[in-house]
């Protein structure tokens, strides 16, 4: 058999991040059998090597090490080297990154893991430089090192692999013997939102004393249900001063709308320059609830441009969502979103303008970034700019708007950042939520945009015959298995559009999807959801994804989606698994709810229960889409039902359903008029024609679901 170690495989694949490497003279393997079947022929050690292709360090390290021909003869001579795009394989980013984590404390790509050819981690941690500095080993001592000890220390790296694999597997299976309750639901949702205040920068935004400053959505989101909840002036306000600072920082794209993935520093100035699909549904989807709890029309704007961003730049064609934009152009990071003086002025033909661009967003000669450039910030309010240009405000916003514009149509003759064209199924489903969100709160034709992108999906990747769905799309290919991020996160998508547009095939798409869930990802014995397919590749650890981390977390999601979905099909295991679940991990999550954010929304939900809100109608009057559109409702459920009972029946075919679910019954138009019914804690109003009437209705019956700006 000829050994597929001896050369480089990855040009036979798809994915951006492996075909990156494809020209290093490492013999690069795909993660598979060949590769994994050659590492035990040969017995030698695995180094397994796992980022993704806007990875600032991953870039670094393939160019320091990776192109080097001595570091590249130790790996091919001593080692299979396999590459992983942990985009593509969540699961085994997953599981290794969590020994890293156990091990140094840290974690993050490109990760860089030993493994013994059964897939046992015995040496692991992030970027290695190509010598040694900073505490740090350099690359290829250590790799001669460990190569060395491969051969001498055999029995002493086995014991280390046997103990870490047995720690990794506590740390990512365990469960309780004993499950908890959760009946103090509404103090964990509070013990969380403190300890997200304690953790808040009440100077600078965002949360930690330093930087590098990551969006953290979850926590935004834990802070306003609180805020809804309790009306703590002091939740809202951490949220406003972290939406503030993030928006007006060089986190915030001012040209092209869109968030880059985290700032650097402290005050939001310098962002490390990658864009990802999953920021940027999550961040505008946050935009949109606090702009309905608050009335600022600055975070509907954010929103919208952010949206408007996605539509442009990370849109197939076809409908689909790509993941990530690079963080550099010409070989440098930033290069495409940095300005000067100079490069204004040639940008902008009236000085006025000019002047105006450069005081409004901080572009002087010192710039705030490498080689005299600068990254926008709103470093000077409208305000103070009309007072000392001698203008009126609205003739200031009309110089920016105008100079924006130059600006963007200037940059788009500059080298674009590589973009990563893989479309993966959770990702698209968490920017699908995004576009239904702004539906709900802007505009009903961004619902468009999101259907799209759920019809790509499900043409490309959910098998209709077989009821799966694969992870990943890039060119016509198709690969891997869906993992439950991928489910749930789509089953949240496809419900929220149903709620935007009323079209009971996204209801039925979700319904799929959980019963999915339900049939592969839900251990009845452990009484948990594990983020592999029961059907899926055996790893050296079966994840459970508790805690949220750059995406929510997937258990925490699918809690929730099930117990909405659970008003549908009573029948289905949905509220039963999602009350399980909660009980499982409840003592995890009284211990350290700020981790578990997700989750404690779900149980949150829960206890509380769902303000149901079911509109039986053929459209939602445009007079009850603008009161809808203006309130601020968490773990509220849109429902729409046609108007009779006779006409639900087709309703019921297409979700292969025998009878109406209580959340329909019933509950028919009167006098062929929009009527809307709201329910809550088992309490239904009487079916009234004014929308207004029927959110007054659950306020003064206990709700505390909403604020009207």
């Amino acid at each position: 058999m000829t050994d597929p170690t001896g050369r480089n495989r990855l040009d036979e694949e798809q994915s951006p991040y492996l075909r990156q490497h494809a020209d290093n003279p490492v013999n690069w393997q795909p993660w598979d059998d060949a590769a994994l079947d050659a590492a035990r022929e040969r017995d030698v050690p695995i180094f397994l090597s796992i980022g993704y292709s806007a990875c600032h360090w991953c870039h670094v390290m393939a160019d320091e090490s990776f192109e080097d021909d001595i570091v590249a003869e130790v790996l091919n001579d001593e080692f299979v080297s396999i590459k992983v795009d942990r985009e593509e394989r969540p699961d085994l980013d997953g599981v290794y990154q969590s020994i890293c984590q156990l091990v140094s404390g840290r974690g993050g790509w490109p990760l860089s893991v030993w493994l013994t050819p059964e897939g046992k981690p015995f040496f692991v941690g992030t970027y290695f430089p190509p010598e040694s500095r900073q505490g740090m080993p350099g690359f290829l001592d250590l790799l001669r090192d460990l190569s060395r000890s491969w051969e001498e220390d055999r029995d002493e790296i086995e014991n280390r692999a046997d103990q870490w694999t047995a720690a990794v597997r506590d740390e990512l299976e365990d469960t309780p013997d004993q499950p908890g309750e959760l009946d103090d639901a509404d103090d964990l949702l509070g013990s969380a939102a403190q300890a997200a205040l304690r953790s808040a920068d009440r100077e600078y935004g965002g949360f930690g004393s330093g930087g590098p400053k990551f969006p953290q959505p979850t926590r935004l989101d834990l802070l306003m249900r609180a805020y809804a909840r309790s009306g703590r002036d002091q939740s809202l306000a951490v949220v406003t001063e972290t939406l503030d600072a993030m928006a007006s920082g060089g986190l915030y794209d001012h040209v092209g709308g869109g968030f880059h993935r985290y700032a650097t520093d402290r005050d939001w100035t310098v962002p490390h320059f990658e864009k990802m699909l999953y920021d940027n549904a999550e961040l505008s989807r946050v935009y949109l609830d606090a702009y309905r709890l608050t009335g600022r029309p600055r975070y509907a704007t954010v929103a919208q441009e952010t949206l408007a961003f996605v539509e442009r730049e990370l849109t197939h064609d076809d409908g689909g969502f790509y993941s990530t934009l690079d963080a550099q152009s010409e070989g440098e990071e930033g290069k495409f979103y940095v300005w000067t003086p100079d490069s204004v002025r040639e940008a902008v033909d009236d000085e006025t303008t000019a002047d105006l661009v450069c005081d409004r967003y901080g572009i002087a000669k010192s710039g705030n970034f490498e080689g005299g450039t600068t990254v926008l910030t709103l470093a000077e309010s409208v305000e103070n700019l009309a007072d000392e240009y001698d203008l009126g405000e609205d003739e200031v916003e009309e110089h920016l708007m105008e100079a924006r514009t130059a600006l963007y149509e200037a940059r788009t003759e500059r080298e674009r950042p590589a973009r990563d064209e893989k479309i993966l199924a959770g990702w698209n489903g968490l920017m699908i939520s995004g576009f239904a969100a702004g539906a709900q709160t802007l505009d009903p034709a961004l619902a468009t945009t999101g259907e799209n992108a759920l019809s790509f999906v499900r043409e490309h990747l959910w098998d209709e015959s077989e009821k799966r769905l694969s992870r990943r799309f890039k060119s016509g290919d198709v690969k891997g298995s869906g993992y439950l991020e991928d489910y749930a996160f789509l089953a949240r998508g496809a419900f929220d559009l149903y709620q935007a547009t009323g079209d009971v095939g996204h209801l039925a798409f979700a319904l799929d999807l959980a019963r999915v869930i339900e049939a592969e990802f839900w251990d009845s014995e452990e009484k948990t959801l594990y983020f592999t397919p029961e059907s899926g590749e055996t790893l050296v650890a079966r994840p459970q994804e508790r805690r949220d981390q750059s995406t929510p977390s997937s258990l925490g999601v699918a809690v929730s989606v099930l117990l909405d979905l659970d008003h549908f099909a009573p029948d289905a295991e949905f509220g039963h698994i999602a009350e399980q679940v909660l009980s499982t991990h409840a003592n995890r999550l009284r211990g350290s709810p700020l981790e578990h954010g997700s989750l404690v929304l779900a149980a949150e939900k829960r206890s509380r229960g769902a303000l149901e809100l079911t509109v039986a109608a053929d459209e939602l009057p445009e007079e009850w889409w603008e009161a809808l559109a203006s309130r601020y409702l968490p773990a509220t459920i849109l429902t729409r039902r046609p108007k009779t009972d006779d006409q639900l029946e087709t309703w019921l075919e297409t979700l292969e359903l025998d009878e109406a679910p209580p959340i329909w019954a019933g509950r028919e138009a009167v006098d062929d008029d929009p009527t809307v019914y709201a329910c809550e804690n088992f309490t239904c109003s009487p079916p009234q024609t004014d929308i207004r009437s029927a959110l007054e209705w659950a306020l003064e019956n206990g709700s505390e679901n909403g604020d009207e700006n």
